[in-house]
């Protein structure tokens, strides 16, 4: 008897398409089929689907290693990661979208880049000093918790997952979201930043910062690096109380 669990699928793509320069053609869902193969993901598919059926479909790509974020798009109704994701743990249809919140630029192309440059602006996303840069000066040396705890949130690749499966962010366009508030948790951290605590607890305190956030937590569980979202959240709220309660001093201690 034939062993039917090895036979391969063939895999049905209900995919959005929409130019924003031709805005007189509606948007629509197109349908595609593909044999699938054995570990495939979804960036092998889609680039069969543009190289085989349909070359003017849109969408990104850059490392296929889980690195650069490029390629985060809604996978049945789910924000992910097309190279991280395999159609063998997907039904044999599948949905794809572009990602919510961001600018389309063209089916399941998304302008990620102007939502994090004007995130990162509005956050202050450097470290600042209030001393004169001395290009001879040794470099500052840190604790080794201290130097973990930012690397882990330096891992953030800026994909937008967390930005599109949060509630919040889809309905008020300046909240900060997963990805705006661990980036000041990065440098709240950071012993390096000589800002003091008013200039922090402006940032995170309003609605648009940590504040904001209505507990759903959708951006720690789509995270496709796992990074430590529940402890940053808990992280800037301590620290947004701490400063108005001793706002004279800065303290960058993790507690």
């Amino acid at each position: 008897m034939a062993d039917t669990q090895n036979k391969a699928r063939t895999l049905k793509f209900d995919i959005f398409r929409y130019n924003p320069a031709e805005p007189d053609v509606a948007p629509k869902m197109q349908r595609f089929e593909l044999a699938e193969a054995p570990y495939m993901s979804l960036y092998i598919a889609l680039n069969e689907l543009r190289e085989q059926q349909d070359p003017s479909l849109q969408f990104d790509f850059s490392c296929r290693s889980a690195v650069c974020g490029s390629c985060g798009m809604m996978v049945n109704g789910r924000p992910t990661l097309a190279c991280q994701t395999l159609t063998a743990d997907l039904p044999e249809t599948i949905a794809l979208h572009p990602l919510p919140t961001f600018e389309l630029i063209g089916d399941l192309s998304v302008d990620t880049g102007r939502w994090f440059r004007r995130m990162v602006e509005q956050v202050h996303g450097w470290i600042e000093r209030q001393d004169a840069f001395e290009p001879t000066a040794e470099e500052e040396r840190m604790d080794d918790a201290t130097a973990e705890a930012i690397y882990e949130r330096d891992r953030c690749i800026e994909c937008g997952c967390c930005v599109a499966g949060c509630g919040v962010a889809n309905v008020r366009p300046d909240f900060l979201g997963a990805a705006g508030l661990n980036r000041i948790a990065r440098f709240m951290m950071d012993p390096r930043d000589q800002r003091p605590k008013p200039a922090w607890f402006e940032v995170v305190s309003d609605a648009d910062g940590v504040f904001g956030c209505i507990g759903l937590m959708a951006c720690d569980d789509l995270c496709p690096k796992d990074l430590p979202l529940l402890d940053v959240y808990g992280y800037l709220r301590r620290k947004a109380l701490a400063s108005a309660l001793t706002p004279n001093a800065k303290d960058s201690s993790l507690s």
